[in-house]
């Protein structure tokens, strides 16, 4: 059955509060966090962007079930893949079968920071997917070595605090040709909500490359973000959408923008009538799950849904009553 899991903004909430979120949400029948790894939020009114590294080495140790995972980091600009596989391999060593690595090739707003130039969509995958075998390499607990790379160095090395088991490395991917690649050279797979249609065919290309690589595709991870805005009236949740998550109404790629302000800018485009179609907006919790079922009708394992609006608590106690027992 799928895990229905808790989409943790970091970029909204600070690290204490929202780690209460997170303990309330496994209590209350969610089966796992996926945190957010920004260096900044996406609009200022959001106000918040801790280090996740730090948040989920708390959110380990004060919770005893979930599973959980970065949803997702770049291994390429603000983090060189060593440092990433030093910290996963820490955290899975702490945490046995409950954590997994979710990787992805960076947005401008996050990486931007410290790269010296922000490079084309194609440069980014080549540099994650050559990241993704420098973190493999670490993880097989050898002496190793990457000194004929094309973007990254590492001198003669080992991982010294190695799990049992090493963190299975989630990629995350929106387009078919990471999609195939995902599935051949990865564990799993993350994906933000969108279309039906659209989705299946994702998963198809996964599944492709998994088969290709002579792997089962049925047994490797499927998870799902969706971002959905509930309150107890439509009114509200509509005003919540508007306010805290106006990039969810934006339709179109946003790895290019640098700045909260940039985006500010461009939130005040953003009207009811851009959430079609992208976010469902509803004081339905009948509808959500409704929702949330035609995704795990599709084929997923995980699904983690972050409710836009500050009503966390409210949120989180309602679904566990109503929504996650339809589900899970």
């Amino acid at each position: 059955m799928a895990r229905i899991g808790y989409a943790a903004a970091l970029e909204q909430f600070h690290p204490t509060e929202l780690l209460r979120y997170s303990q309330l949400a496994e209590q209350h029948g969610f089966g796992g966090v996926m945190a957010a790894d920004h260096f900044q939020p996406w609009v200022p009114q959001q106000g918040h962007s801790a280090f996740v590294w730090s948040w989920m080495a708390a959110l380990g140790a004060t919770t005893t079930k979930i599973t959980f995972g970065p949803g997702v980091t770049c291994p390429s600009f603000r983090y060189h893949p060593a440092i990433v596989a030093q910290a996963a391999a820490t955290q899975a060593a702490m945490t046995p079968g409950r954590f997994w690595l979710g990787l992805g090739s960076g947005e401008a707003l996050n990486e931007r920071v410290v790269a010296t130039y922000w490079p084309e969509p194609h440069v980014r995958l080549a540099m994650m997917q050559e990241a993704v075998a420098i973190i493999k390499k670490l993880f097989s607990g050898k002496v190793v070595r990457h000194d004929d790379g094309r973007y990254f160095r590492m001198e003669r090395v080992k991982l010294w605090t190695m799990p049992d088991v090493p963190p299975p490395i989630l990629v995350a991917t929106s387009g078919p040709i990471t999609a195939e690649w995902t599935g051949a050279n990865c564990d799993g797979i993350i994906t933000p909500g969108a279309a039906p249609e659209k989705l299946r065919m994702l998963l198809g290309r996964f599944e492709q490359g998994a088969r290709k690589a002579g792997k089962d595709p049925d047994k490797m991870p499927k998870l799902l973000q969706l971002h959905m805005s509930w309150a107890d009236t439509y009114e509200e949740a509509l005003q919540n959408a508007i306010t805290e998550w106006p990039n969810g109404g934006m339709p179109f790629p946003k790895q290019d923008i640098r700045s909260p302000e940039d985006f500010a800018e461009i939130a005040k485009l953003v009207r009811p009538e851009s959430f079609k179609n992208r976010m469902l907006i509803s004081p339905d919790l009948d509808e959500h799950r409704d929702y949330i079922k035609q995704f795990v009708d599709l084929g997923f394992d995980e699904i983690h849904v972050h409710n836009v609006g500050r009503n966390q608590e409210q949120f989180i106690k309602a679904f566990g009553e109503q929504v996650i027992p339809h589900l899970s």
